[in-house]
Formats: C-alpha cells, sequence, structure tokens
C-alpha cells in the first residue's frame, strides 16, 4: 500500500457537509459535578451553586473540557451515517481542541452542528476532523470543539 492509498472506507465524499443538530443537549448540575468528580476539576464553582452565584454566574459552571460531553453526543450523527464509511469499532480517538465563547452552565440547553472538515490517509488509517459548533437555546456560541479521530484500516 502506498503512502496516499485509502486506507479504509471512510468516505471522503462527506468532507464539507454538515450535521445539523437532532437533539438538544440539558445540562444539570449532576452531570457537571459527575464531570468535575471524574477529571479531577476542583473548583468549588463546578459544586456549589451559591459559590457559582457568587461568582457572577447563574449556577454552577462545568469544566471547560466538559464540552467535549456535548460536541461527541452530537458527533455521532455523523459517525453513525452509513455514508460515513466509519466503522467504529476501529476508532481511536486522536486529539481534542476547545474554543470557548462563554461558560456551559447547569440548566444550559445547547445544540450542536458538525461539520466533516477533512479526512487524510496515512499508513493504514484515515483522520478525520471534525468541528462541533455549540450554541444554546437563544443560538449564541457557546463552544467549538474540533476532534480529529484515528480510523484504522483493516491491515493497521
Amino acid at each position: 500500500m502506498t503512502e496516499n492509498a485509502k486506507p479504509t472506507s471512510v468516505n471522503d465524499a462527506l468532507v464539507g457537509s454538515s450535521y445539523p443538530p437532532v437533539e438538544r443537549y440539558e445540562v444539570c448540575a449532576a452531570k457537571i459535578a459527575e464531570f468535575a468528580a471524574a477529571t479531577g476539576a476542583s473548583s468549588p464553582l463546578h459544586v456549589d451553586r451559591d459559590a457559582a452565584r457568587a461568582a457572577g454566574y447563574g449556577d454552577v459552571v462545568a469544566p471547560p473540557t466538559f464540552a467535549v460531553v456535548v460536541a461527541q453526543r452530537a458527533e455521532g450523527s455523523y459517525i453513525n451515517d452509513p455514508a460515513s464509511g466509519i466503522d467504529f469499532s476501529r476508532v481511536v480517538h486522536a486529539d481534542e481542541a476547545f474554543a470557548h465563547h462563554r461558560p456551559i452552565v447547569a440548566g444550559d440547553v445547547l445544540a450542536t452542528t458538525v461539520h466533516v472538515e477533512s479526512i487524510t490517509h496515512r499508513g493504514g488509517i484515515s483522520m478525520v476532523t471534525t468541528r462541533a459548533e455549540i450554541v444554546d437555546a437563544a443560538g449564541e456560541p457557546v463552544s467549538t470543539v474540533r476532534s480529529t479521530l484515528a480510523v484504522r484500516g483493516a491491515d493497521a
């Protein structure tokens, strides 16, 4: 197989396509607290409503990486699309990057549009990069999450 040979069935034709929101994600204080505990985020703003309100927030504040929970749920619309050609059993998470426009707080109702930004093939692996644009109920930007997945080919 040459360096640029297509190693997997990942569909290059979907680069540039978008997947609109199929469901809303309702952020709750319990999920923020669970995520904070799981990631070792120890700020009281993540678990103490009074502390968060004293700091000027309407409710507890999610750790910055909480946006990945919302983004990955939405990415499922692309990954599970039969046209994508992605076999999730062959996926390894490769990279994640965040651009936050404002903090995520309990009570937010978020919608996410997923964009397929690029697909490159190297050495039996397809690197798939998506961009998840997360907005609030008013349509205002909350976070942008770029994610790169490595999709292994049958021989990788």
